[in-house]
């Protein structure tokens, strides 16, 4: 019994083999998928996702790469759909400073809008960040985010910025690139962060762990992941399985 708490199965990558994917994971023992969407097309998919198979569940939200195109009007969009009984998340909202798409601010604004949508509709919000760290952090604080929590996810930070997030009631998910060799603090990260506030991901089709590194990604491989944080804490893999998902429906209530 393992939960992917984070995959795109609503991507482009999966139109040819979706059903033969998620087969997979099953067989593996990931018997949940949270499919997150972070865009018009990609909410759209995970709606009729969510319909369509009991063990996936959605989570909505606009991806900060792609701000600028956020609307009031899309914004309002993901609030009414919130309502459906198996959206359990907001998200994937935070900074993105990587890509120059969508400028800084406008990727704040919109950051700020989210975690107030979250809050009317109390579901816990799902954060991407990437190379703007303290700016995340920051906004989490100001905006006063620990009222819902939440997950840094496909977490990438030092242990110090852990335990910031610790105190405002998120959760830490580890990836794919806990598994690679030379990733020194994201192997620091999976021993230090409190095993009850740990979660596992894929970010599939993205991060793929070793020994697939650079290939399309899927959420069987989780296990791969689950695996390495067992060894790295000197636990059993069914120990992990069992703490993360208890973790998993806790934090989503289900």
């Amino acid at each position: 019994m393992l939960i992917d708490t984070h995959v795109h199965l609503n991507a482009d990558q999966y139109d040819d083999d979706l059903q033969e994917v998620i087969d997979r994971a099953l067989e593996e023992g990931i018997d949940r998928m949270f499919v997150v969407g972070f865009d018009t097309k990609t909410i759209e998919r995970t709606m009729k996702l969510i319909d369509q198979y009991d063990f996936i569940y959605g989570i909505i939200g606009w991806h900060p790469v792609d701000a600028i195109d956020c609307t009031n009007e899309r914004l309002e969009w993901i609030e009414k759909l919130s309502a459906h009984p198996k959206i359990i998340g907001i998200g994937e909202m935070g900074l993105d400073y990587h890509w120059d798409k969508s400028p800084k601010d406008v990727q704040k604004e919109v950051f700020r809008k989210q975690i107030a949508l979250a809050k009317r509709v109390q579901l816990p919000i799902i954060i991407h960040n990437r190379e703007a760290t303290q700016d995340c952090v920051d906004i989490l604080r100001e905006e006063d985010a620990s009222e819902v929590g939440g997950i840094m996810h496909s977490f990438s930070g030092s242990p110090e910025i852990a335990d910031e997030i610790l105190k405002m009631n998120f959760y830490v998910s580890l990836g794919g690139p806990v598994t690679f060799k030379n990733a020194k603090q994201p192997k620091e990260v999976a021993k230090h962060v409190p095993i009850d506030r740990l979660l596992v991901e894929t970010d599939a089709p993205f991060l793929s762990p070793h020994p697939y590194r650079g290939k399309r990604n899927e959420p069987a491989r989780v296990k791969l992941v689950a695996e390495e944080i067992a060894e790295l804490r000197g636990m059993t893999y069914e120990e992990v399985c069992k703490v993360t998902t208890e973790n998993a429906e806790r934090l989503f209530k289900i």
